[in-house]
């Protein structure tokens, strides 16, 4: 009973002030109170145990007016309780000792607990021995020594049975005698002589009981011979002179038949099969190099492999028709680019001009020459090593003045010192002015792409190197000062972009992206894009989700709260993915590639951060024409429909409704 409820009376006398526990104990009902009353009686161990009922629960005797039974055979009948829970309150707030009183179950009596019991249960729940003047640190007494000694330890004569024979080891070789007689126990192994010999693995195969066996393989059957393999077949199965070059020409493993038929006029006439015995050296081969098991097919429907995806119609609206095709400029069109409000769309072209726009009705309103293969237009442009700040004069006044402010503010610019020196700031001048070119930005080598903050004060340039670290450079148009962010070369930079709504800054090389943080500059995370060469990159809105396209057909979408690597590859293009973009408002995204087409995909992100994000192709959209063995160079969104603007190879934007 001690050790059974130990833990019991312990957590009992450690909880004293537990309402829970002191009801139980007055109830006599829980287990506590009885353990605690069993362990009292171990500790007085002077006191006579009056109920003979033995270690039986005492629930049994709920229902009777009396607990058990004593010495003489009399039923102890229970002590009258006529305490009510109001006399239970006043006992615990008056009564001293009610903390170390327990109920005994089987005398139905309380016990309260001397200082001595209260100790010895202390003692034992702090870990320590019950006895005080027990010692656990006394020192070991060796009764055996390492040391060997000269008489044994003990003087004890051998046992009887240790000279006698056993009967029982008797019956055993008994046992094995016979068993070697009756031919049951070889007392001698027999060499196997079957190991330099050549034997048959299906000779006497019994299908009965081979077939009992879960991996049992049947000997493979020669196919029974056809028309073909007669010595006299019918003409229409023997080969002309193409068929038989057509045959010749053929590899063996991609040939219909291993022979070619031929007719002889009686079976005597027949020669013997040159490849008889090559032939039977294949077989016996692939006999011998069969694996033995057996591969159970599993029955599985096709259709419940496809994830199951909501029908297109469902998403709409998507963009679905060509509606315009905007026609005027003479080489590739590199980039385009839509303005907040929808209205006009500007595009750059090799043909080294920059054109504006208007959307509802495809007229070209402004052309600029800016003498070079343009890459970019966003009232930017750059070409060569130049970058141009332009201003189109086709928006508001109010705005169109505030731009010319911004950029004909000469206080705010700062010196530059140490590599951002390379880079100069300068005004245009004469004809460059009248086009609408207002600022010159000269960079040290040819410029690939540029991408504008969502505040419009700041842009990044991008000069892909691999010798130097002067990759990247960032530019404040109000100071009119540019720096370059990164000490080091990471690797060969392909594209950059701001983060939508936080201070980070996004750079893609050839197969990775690296999210750095602009206020603690530091990187934050790197992205594996499992992808040979990044072409193209675009953030979400929203900011927690990132699209990658790369010359080798792949487009990967990421989700930053989720892994560092693709949530999903998307293979549907042919060619290289030039261009993705995502819709500001709408939930969806393009792709566009050498292929001639845009791809629009459905691609909703939930706010329950425990949901995956819907991806689902909805639109193949095809209009451009493939030259050069360039298609679709640059895809963007309208602002604020469900429109998407494509640029080709074919010197032509369309538009797609």
């Amino acid at each position: 009973d001690l050790s059974d409820s130990e833990d019991s009376v312990f957590s009992g006398l450690e909880d004293s002030g537990s309402d829970s526990e002191e009801e139980e104990e007055e109830e006599g009902g829980g287990g506590g109170g009885g353990r605690s009353v069993r362990f009292c009686e171990v500790l007085c161990a002077v006191q006579d145990i009056r109920n003979t009922v033995g270690n039986v629960p005492m629930e049994w005797y709920r229902d009777f007016p009396h607990l058990g039974y004593d010495l003489d055979g009399r039923k102890i009948y229970k002590p009258i309780r006529s305490q009510d829970e109001l006399d239970h309150f006043l006992d615990k707030m008056e009564n001293p000792d009610y903390w170390r009183t327990v109920h005994d179950k089987q005398t139905g009596s309380d016990i309260t607990l001397s200082e001595e019991q209260v100790a010895l249960v202390r003692r034992l729940q702090s870990g320590r021995f019950g006895d005080v003047d027990f010692n656990e640190y006394q020192p070991t007494v060796e009764y055996f020594s390492r040391d060997v000694m000269l008489h044994p330890v003990t003087n004890r004569p051998a046992d009887k049975r240790s000279f006698i024979p056993s009967l029982i080891e008797k019956e055993k070789v008994s046992k094995l005698v016979h068993a070697i007689k009756m031919g049951w126990i070889k007392p001698r192994r027999v060499e196997d002589d079957s190991r330099g010999r050549y034997y048959d693995l299906w000779a006497s195969e019994d299908s009965s009981i081979l077939a009992r066996h879960k991996m049992h393989l049947p000997a493979p059957k020669i196919p029974l011979p056809g028309h073909q393999e007669s010595y006299n077949p019918p003409p229409e199965f023997l080969f002309n002179e193409e068929e038989r070059a057509l045959w010749e020409q053929q590899d063996a493993a991609d040939r219909k038949l291993p022979f070619v038929p031929r007719k002889f006029s009686s079976l005597r006439s027949v020669p013997a099969f040159p490849r008889f015995v090559h032939e039977r050296f294949e077989r016996c081969l692939d006999l011998y190099l069969c694996p033995r098991q057996r591969k159970m097919r599993v029955n599985v429907d096709p259709e419940d492999l496809i994830p199951k995806l909501p029908k297109p119609r469902d998403l709409q609206p998507f963009p679905t028709t060509q509606s315009l095709v905007y026609r005027g400029h003479s080489g590739l069109i590199r980039s385009i680019s839509v303005s907040p409000t929808g209205q006009w769309l500007a595009s750059g072209s090799d043909d080294g001009s920059v054109r504006f726009w208007e959307v509802c009705s495809s007229r070209c309103l402004k052309t600029v020459q800016v003498g070079g293969a343009v890459r970019r237009p966003v009232c930017l442009t750059h070409l060569d090593s130049r970058v141009l700040l332009l201003s189109p004069s086709l928006a508001d006044r109010q705005v169109v003045s505030a731009s010319e402010l911004l950029l004909s503010d000469k206080e705010g610019a700062e010196p530059v010192q140490g590599a951002e020196s390379l880079v100069t700031w300068s005004e245009a001048e004469g004809e460059e002015l009248n086009e609408g070119i207002r600022l010159k930005i000269q960079h040290p080598k040819a410029v690939h792409q540029v991408a504008w903050h969502a505040k419009g004060d700041y842009l990044a340039s991008v000069m892909p190197d691999h010798s130097s670290h002067l990759q990247v450079l960032i530019h404040q148009v109000s100071r009119r000062r540019s720096q370059n962010p990164f000490r080091r070369n990471k690797g060969l930079v392909q594209r950059v972009s701001f983060h939508p709504l936080r201070p980070y800054f996004f750079v893609a090389t050839q197969r990775s992206v690296r999210i750095y943080n602009l206020l603690k500059q530091e990187m934050t995370k790197k992205l594996q894009a499992n992808a040979k060469w990044i072409s193209s990159m675009a953030v979400h809105p929203g900011g927690d989700h990132v699209i990658c396209g790369s010359y080798d057909c792949r487009l990967s979408w990421f989700d930053l709260d989720l892994s560092t690597k693709p949530y999903r590859m998307l293979r549907h293009h042919k060619k290289a993915v030039r261009g993705v973009a995502y819709h500001r408002f709408y939930p969806l995204f393009a792709s566009a590639s050498d292929d001639g087409s845009v791809i629009v995909c459905h691609g909703t992100v939930y706010n329950d951060l425990l949901q995956n994000p819907l991806i689902v192709p909805v639109k193949v959209l095809r209009g451009h024409a493939v030259s050069q063995d360039l298609g679709v160079l640059d895809v963007t969104f309208h602002p604020s429909q469900p429109w998407v603007f494509s640029s080709g190879a074919d010197a032509t934007i369309r538009l797609y409704t």
